[in-house]
């Protein structure tokens, strides 16, 4: 209902991209020193350290959809969609290997001297039965998971958003009552056990500056480890404006501690889309366009980054046209990027 996180449906895809981090490593394609190392085909660089300290996948799929529409002649396009490949943008593991794949991308963001940025979204009944449902089969499976993940990223410096909306949903009334007290343990449990890691950020999603007010959640938060996190995420996958997000993130941050947060920037240059049925103004809304590029530079003392954690140019679900959850959509990502 708030935004489809762009993972369902893509489980192999999602495999057989991440295990390119270790080939990466072993092929030396990802830079090793300098912001000026590019790889042997779409040349994606590395952005300037002290203002982006995130890992560019110098493999992704914007970066391979520009060497595509480089070698069809369509350098306009492949301009546009270079806005994308060259910026970091989240890592969404999936249940497949996830021990393997976290060590894949930590060990290339490792190699060139920065932090992987990695979405955890496998929390048991995901979605309530949307565009991106799924999840762990059980709790016992989502610790399995949680604890592949925490022996791949081992001492290597990562930033985890962990299970955009799975405290929401908490919250609103979507995840049956029957499920609360288990999603509160296994969550509460992830924080604990990556948080326990030495180079490992964790923050805890808590939801968007369009869903509600921040005393509904922020007592949920709490019970789902918050104070044991690092901070806290708004705006994943969603549209709301930067400004909004702080706003909100800070009325959030006074009732949890002061806990700093970061905000998803990535798709949210023109704000929300206020037209259509109000429960499908989020997926795949027409006339967006790419946020702030992602930077640990930001508005506000409490906002340690603004991240690309939804990678953009991946569709929301199967709607206005648009391919499943999690899908590459180019003819979106090119509109997101300017065309």
């Amino acid at each position: 209902m708030y935004g489809s996180r762009g993972a369902g449906g893509t489980t192999a895809r999602r495999a057989s991209a991440a295990v390119l981090g270790a080939a990466l490593l072993i092929a030396g394609c990802s830079s090793g020193d300098g912001d000026g190392d590019k790889d042997a085909g779409a040349g994606i660089t590395q952005q300037p350290r002290e203002t982006d300290p995130f890992w560019v996948n110098p493999d992704g799929t914007a970066a391979r959809q520009v060497v595509s529409l480089e070698k069809a002649g369509k350098q306009d396009q492949a301009d546009r969609i270079r806005r994308i490949a060259e910026q970091p943008t989240g890592e969404w593991i999936s249940p497949d290997n996830p021990e393997e794949q976290t060590r894949g991308f930590t060990e290339a963001a490792d190699k060139a001297g920065r932090t992987a940025l990695l979405v955890l979204y496998n929390i048991p009944h995901r979605d309530c039965g949307q565009y991106s449902q799924g999840g762990a089969a059980d709790g016992d499976t989502y610790r399995s998971f949680v604890d592949g993940v925490a022996e791949g990223i081992g001492d290597r410096a990562a930033t985890v958003v962990l299970e955009p909306d799975a405290v929401l949903h908490l919250v609103d009334g979507c995840t049956p009552d029957e499920f609360h007290e288990e999603r509160y343990d296994l969550l509460k449990g992830a924080v604990a056990k990556l948080t326990a890691l030495k180079n490992t950020k964790v923050y805890l999603d808590a939801g968007n500056a369009g869903w509600g007010h921040p005393d509904q959640i922020f007592e949920p938060l709490r019970r789902a480890g918050i104070d044991q996190a690092d901070g806290f995420a708004v705006n994943v996958s969603n549209f709301y404006s930067t400004q909004e997000s702080i706003a909100y993130g800070k009325r959030l941050s006074a009732k949890v501690g002061g806990k700093h947060f970061v905000v998803d920037t990535s798709r949210n240059g023109n704000g929300p889309y206020t037209g259509g049925a109000p429960d499908k103004q989020w997926c795949n809304p027409p006339g967006r366009a790419l946020g702030e590029t992602p930077t640990v530079r930001t508005a506000d003392p409490l906002v340690d980054a603004y991240l690309w954690i939804k990678r953009p140019g991946e569709s929301d679900g199967e709607c206005k046209g648009g391919p499943k959850a999690g899908a590459w959509w180019p003819d979106y990502a090119l509109k997101l990027a300017g065309g």
